[in-house]
């Protein structure tokens, strides 16, 4: 398991059950940006990831 893998399960046991909209999850990521700019290239490369993750299937 890798560190960052402690925050991914937190998320899930905390809001596992909740349904929420892409518009919603972009929302959360620019206010994370915004109060943590040194994150603004992982985040990007995530939202980008998230955003294509389906382009591999397309074939």
């Amino acid at each position: 398991m890798y560190f960052t893998d402690r925050g991914i399960e937190e998320l899930e046991s905390r809001r596992g059950d909740e349904e929420v909209s892409v518009a919603w999850v972009a929302d959360q990521l620019r206010t994370f940006v915004d109060l943590n700019p040194e994150f603004e290239t992982p985040i990007e490369r995530f939202a980008t990831w998230l955003a294509r993750t389906d382009d591999d299937f397309d074939d």
